[in-house]
């Protein structure tokens, strides 16, 4: 099967882990406030070793594969994170938007519905995922690409009921809450078709697309997730979220790719 294809579907499929894991509010919206700072930084943890074992490891040796030196791969790597990093940081500054705990960021824009805000915003933190999980698989190495899609699609479950409860809490009504959740996760495909294709297309770019990616993801981990965690006051929690995403990313990483 086409790589595009495959990474395109199990982009989708992670990303439906968002709309998933927002369906308890149908039963309850009084989670509490810890086990949240637990679920937002178990969602940071995955994506920080997705970033180094399934983006920055992986890419490192398809520059030195395709005949870089140690140096100019750790270059290439390097520039790519930077380039990554940089155009959320252009996004975020350039896209009006709203976080749950930061509040509004980037331009103003008078009659703005604040739920387009949400979307977003959480638009931008979902699309780094789905462009990762397309690299994985668009550089052919589909074990690699299978452990990022498991390993995102399982984060996503938590991140989408703090996504729904975060809408609750400000008095959106179940259905909207839910709809949110769901429509956030399908931009996920989108990077993933976007992440396949121009790998597929030129391998030359594999080490610079999968750097990217991890500058992309590492963007939102320092800019979105971790002030989140502070600002709830749960920091301990946080940081115990984040050790066991780590090891469970780790753990899908190793032992399926």
């Amino acid at each position: 099967m086409d790589v595009i294809l495959i990474g395109s579907l199990a982009s989708l499929i992670a990303g439906l882990g968002t709309g998933i894991g927002a369906l308890p509010i149908l039963f309850t919206h009084n989670i509490q406030h810890r086990l949240q700072g637990i679920f937002l930084g178990f969602g940071g943890g995955v994506m920080l070793a997705a970033t180094s074992f399934s983006l920055i490891v992986p890419g490192t040796e398809a520059a030195l594969e395709q005949g870089a030196s140690k140096t100019v791969a750790a270059l290439i790597v390097g520039a790519g994170i930077v380039l990554g990093s940089a155009a959320l940081w252009f996004a975020h500054n350039n896209f009006p938007h709203e976080h749950f705990f930061k509040g509004k960021e980037g331009p103003t824009l008078k009659n703005f519905q604040r739920i387009w805000l949400f979307v977003i915003a959480i638009t931008l933190h979902n699309f780094p995922e789905g462009l990762a999980v397309g690299v994985g698989f668009g550089g052919g190495n589909i074990a690699n690409g299978i452990a990022l899609a498991l390993g995102i699609g399982v984060q996503n479950i938590p991140e989408g009921l703090v996504v729904a409860l975060g809408l609750r809490e400000l008095n959106y009504s179940i259905a909207y809450a839910l709809g949110v959740a769901f429509v956030t996760g399908l931009v996920e495909p989108v990077g993933g078709v976007i992440g396949a294709g121009v790998v597929s297309v030129a391998q030359a770019f594999l080490p610079w697309a999968m750097a990217f990616a991890a500058g992309a993801m590492l963007f939102v981990i320092v800019d979105e997730i971790i002030p989140e965690i502070a600002r709830k006051s749960y920091e301990q929690e946080g940081t115990l979220g984040i050790v066991a995403g780590f090891v469970c990313m780790m753990f899908l990483d190793i032992s399926l790719g």
